[in-house]
């Protein structure tokens, strides 16, 4: 899907809100606190979040696209806008631009893509790529908007859709594809998440680091279990020599 868009308005620094979203979803649009659309629903949800709501999540900027995919059973937490349930993301310079902007949402064998057009390069930057999600067909296409206590223009231009054509595997061919379970296959905690600098979504050096503690007193195990191997073997030795 190709979605040409524009996010204006007269608000400046921080006083404009709240964002776009676009929604591949098991029911309609009804009317709710996620981005004008009810919470916890069915399907996949492209969030451009334009108001940040967490002031202490101050390690991403803003304008924010993020992606979530829902199985009726998650809330939307609005507080630290959508943390919890993010599978990626990254901060884009959507607002007042004087040329068009464009989103991509791609999904094709399990893997969602989502790339962005919105510094007048007519090419693609890459936003989200997560593999293993599962998705149904015959989902409802839609987008909405909210504004909250702010206000700003939504205005969505165009959405195109195009069909991929892929090869499937036998038992991909005989799966029934209507009942299957918005789901993700490998889930990160947004805890063990930063955003980074080059826009793209990556584990913490926290993560890092407990690998590398783990690798070192390993090896300083090792090393310690050899020099008191050592120093007893030569110990015994010594002893033998004076025996004989």
């Amino acid at each position: 899907m190709h979605v040409q868009f524009k996010v204006h308005g007269s608000g400046k620094k921080s006083l404009h809100g709240d964002g776009i979203a676009v929604w591949y979803t098991k029911d309609r649009l009804h009317p709710g606190p996620v981005f004008g659309n009810q919470d916890q629903f069915h399907g996949l949800a492209i969030f451009l979040d334009t108001f940040r709501n967490d002031l202490h999540g101050m390690d991403r900027s803003f304008p924010f696209i993020s992606a979530m995919v829902n199985n009726g059973t998650v809330s939307y937490d609005h507080g630290k806008d959508g943390r919890s349930s993010e599978l990626g993301g990254c901060s884009a310079d959507i607002r007042n631009r004087d040329f068009e902007t464009y989103l991509a949402i791609r999904y094709s064998r399990g893997r969602l893509t989502v790339m962005v057009d919105v510094d007048d390069k007519n090419e693609w930057k890459e936003c989200i790529d997560i593999g293993g999600v599962r998705l149904p067909t015959g989902y409802f296409f839609g987008a909405s908007a909210a504004t909250g206590d702010l206000s700003d223009n939504h205005d969505i231009i165009s959405m195109k859709l195009y069909q991929l054509m892929v090869d499937h595997t036998q038992e991909e061919e005989n799966l029934d594809w209507t009942k299957i379970e918005p789901s993700v296959s490998f889930f990160r905690s947004p805890k063990d998440n930063i955003d980074d600098p080059t826009g793209n979504f990556r584990g913490t050096a926290l993560t890092g680091w407990k690998v590398f503690l783990l690798l070192l007193c390993a090896l300083l195990g090792i090393i310690v279990c050899a020099v008191v191997g050592a120093v007893v073997f030569q110990k015994r030795q010594e002893r033998n020599k004076r025996f004989y």
